[in-house]
């Protein structure tokens, strides 16, 4: 992200009227619209945006589309130019909110909302109970000291993350260790491109924990976007709360179900749906007869939470308040409780009246982590202990696909996958052109010979790119064949990054770039700089201490590392520092990576060639005015398939 263009738009009121990412999306659509005849006229745009998936405005039919755009105006033969197709894309937009609704009622929805969804809202509820736990949870830092506590009722909260530190910092109380503090830009007076790093910094560690980040750019941090900002704190601190609700960390949900195969099936489940599971199993020990399948129009009468926490916590019931008639009243009664029990509220009596699904989620996560209600004594199931590899594995590549598009969201690889239409999206972006989409199907699929055939489909197109696939057949993919399923998805990260790198290489002439490449491209950079330091393979044991990295950081970006913060790497906590401090600088420069620092420590081969691959991906791209401090010495060599300066460096 560090370097990004952005789209420059002349008339202010017009141009704060999108986010960058919105305009880069409106951007594309406009430009591929115009090359349908080498330009575009006013006629041309009803049926041209009626075949966008960009616009979406499904409630419009084209005719309709076309009377509108010659309401607005009427000489449909004037050219459109882009400027034109935005304002005529906004009334459009208002239009279709006029008949439909802002759908403000339901405010959380800009967590899963189209980026292009122009009337954005807040919920002043939300952003007081995000406040409260951000006062709560960062109240001793030393740097945010002077900000803290902010007040809720206020806009503070917009202006104290523009320098990005704050949601640093609370990236890691979500997840500890996500980013190395050392690496943060914290002096009193950030300078642009400081800031920028930040954020950078910020949003690539948000996708590295599981967050959907691809509506939001740093200039929409810097700028306070409310909604998008508000959204990524939304899913930070979600992840925070829902971070006990598996088996590994809390064993005893084993208790939710009968015999090894629910287990499985317990342990493909996202979170939210373990806290739903969780909910009902305590709710069976009560009157309560009704199941609870959401955080929001199911708990509205607050029924479900006065059965939940006097089963949980029945020394703290008040007799006299259980007949309660009004939902409202009840819900009072719920806090009140919830109080005694010593439960944080993340809620109000009205947001459970009137069903808020994400302070709901938050307040029952909440009690969970406060009194779960379950035995100490922890059946074993024999493969609890699952491959520690696998399963970082699995999370790697997870995120890796969750960060090309919110709507291809997966919670889990071995399951989501299973029907194969992620696995063609997902080839569709690495590969654009390459699915035959007349014979996929599209979820829900119920037959089970549809999943077989998008899956021989998936089989077929990676042979077609070469990857080794022996004995892999889409039945296994179906079946959840965990082994084979991260192969596929191990060659399938690999193409990508080696195809983004043939991409930015002009002196390539059509070569494919290979693991060789890579390696002898990150040697021949650390030798260039100075040092001794070399990396013979990508299984080389000597990179665990992160020394090289640090040393390849260091050349395409020499005022990436403190040297001062790098320890000898000869301990196993040396290494492991060196390795969060790698992670992070790559991150913060804007590499987008998904490893781990034991990845490194333990020479993980598969997840170090993805490193090496997206700083060598990074420093092609980059901009070279951005990668050098003025006036300091060229060091490109010459014109070989390894030369940075054919590097394309435009971002358009």
């Amino acid at each position: 992200m560090s370097g990004f263009v952005g789209i420059l738009v002349s008339d202010p009121w017009l141009h704060n009227q999108f986010t960058q990412v919105e305009l880069r999306s409106l951007k594309s659509h406009f430009t591929s619209m115009r090359r349908e005849s080498g330009k575009l006229t006013v006629s041309d745009l009803a049926p041209r945006m009626g075949r966008s998936k960009v616009v979406g405005d499904q409630n419009l039919t084209t005719e309709e589309r076309a009377a509108l755009i010659q309401s607005f105006h009427p000489n449909l033969s004037d050219e459109v130019d882009f400027e034109f197709y935005l304002r005529i894309y906004l009334k459009l937009q208002a239009h279709v909110n006029a008949i439909i609704g802002s759908g403000a009622k339901n405010s959380s929805a800009f967590l899963k909302a189209a980026t292009t969804t122009l009337l954005h809202t807040i919920s002043d509820s939300e952003k007081s109970s995000y406040v409260a736990h951000i006062n709560n949870y960062l109240s001793g830092d030393e740097f945010l000291n002077k900000y803290l506590p902010i007040n809720p009722s206020s806009n503070d909260l917009f202006e104290v993350v523009k320098d990005g530190v704050l949601l640093c910092k609370l990236i890691n109380v979500a997840v500890p260790g996500t980013i190395d503090e050392r690496a943060i830009n914290t002096k009193s007076m950030l300078n642009p491109w400081e800031r920028n790093e930040n954020h950078t910094l910020c949003l690539n560690s948000a996708k590295a924990i599981g967050c959907t980040v691809v509506n939001i750019g740093t200039q929409d941090i810097i700028e306070g976007r409310r909604h998008l900002v508000l959204g990524v704190i939304s899913q930070i601190i979600k992840i925070q709360l829902l971070a006990d609700l598996n088996l590994k960390k809390t064993p005893q949900l084993v208790e939710l179900v009968d015999d090894s195969k629910d287990v499985e099936e317990l342990m493909s489940l996202p979170p939210d749906k373990i806290l739903l599971r969780w909910m009902n199993f305590q709710l069976r020990k009560t009157e309560y007869k009704k199941t609870v399948t959401n955080f929001s129009s199911d708990v509205k009468d607050a029924e479900a939470y006065t059965n939940l926490l006097n089963v949980l916590a029945p020394e703290h019931k008040n007799p006299s308040k259980l007949a309660a008639k009004n939902p409202f009243e009840r819900a009072k009664n719920v806090l009140e409780h919830a109080d005694r029990m010593g439960c944080r509220r993340y809620l109000t009596a009205k947001d459970i009246a009137e069903g808020s699904p994400n302070l709901n989620l938050a307040f029952v996560a909440h009690i969970f982590q406060h009194r779960n209600g379950l035995s100490t004594k922890t059946k074993q199931i024999s493969f609890l202990a699952d491959d520690t590899q696998i399963s970082r594995e699995e999370k790697a590549f997870r995120f890796w696909i969750n960060s090309f598009d919110s709507s291809m969201y997966i919670n889990n690889v071995f399951e989501d996958l299973r029907d194969g239409w992620i696995l063609l999206q997902t080839l569709e972006k690495v590969s654009p052109g390459i699915v035959n989409w007349k014979i996929a199907s599209k979820p829900p699929i119920k037959l089970p010979f549809k999943k077989v055939e998008n899956c021989n489909q998936v089989v077929k197109l990676g042979k077609q790119l070469k990857f080794s696939l022996v004995n892999i057949a889409g039945n296994d993919i179906v079946q959840g064949n965990k082994k084979l399923i991260l192969a596929y998805l191990w060659q399938l990260m690999r193409y990508n990054i080696l195809q983004l790198l043939k991409n930015l290489r002009s002196h390539s002439n059509g070569k494919e770039i290979t693991d060789v490449d890579i390696l002898e491209w990150a040697n021949a950079k650390v030798r260039k700089n100075g040092s001794q330091t070399r990396m013979f393979s990508f299984r080389d044991k000597s990179l665990s201490d992160g020394i090289f990295f640090l040393e390849l950081l260091s050349s395409v970006q020499p005022r990436a590392v403190n040297w001062s913060l790098v320890t000898n790497g000869v301990t196993d906590e040396e290494k492991k520092m060196n390795a969060t401090y790698v992670i992070s600088i790559a991150r913060k420069m804007g590499c987008s990576i998904f490893l781990l620092p034991e990845d490194i420590t333990e020479v993980n081969q598969k997840m170090i060639l993805t490193l090496t691959a997206s700083i060598m991906h990074w420093t092609l791209k980059e901009p070279l005015h951005l990668i050098k401090p003025t006036g300091s010495p060229d060091s490109h060599n010459g014109s070989s398939l390894l030369d940075d300066s054919t590097s394309d460096s435009s971002l358009e």
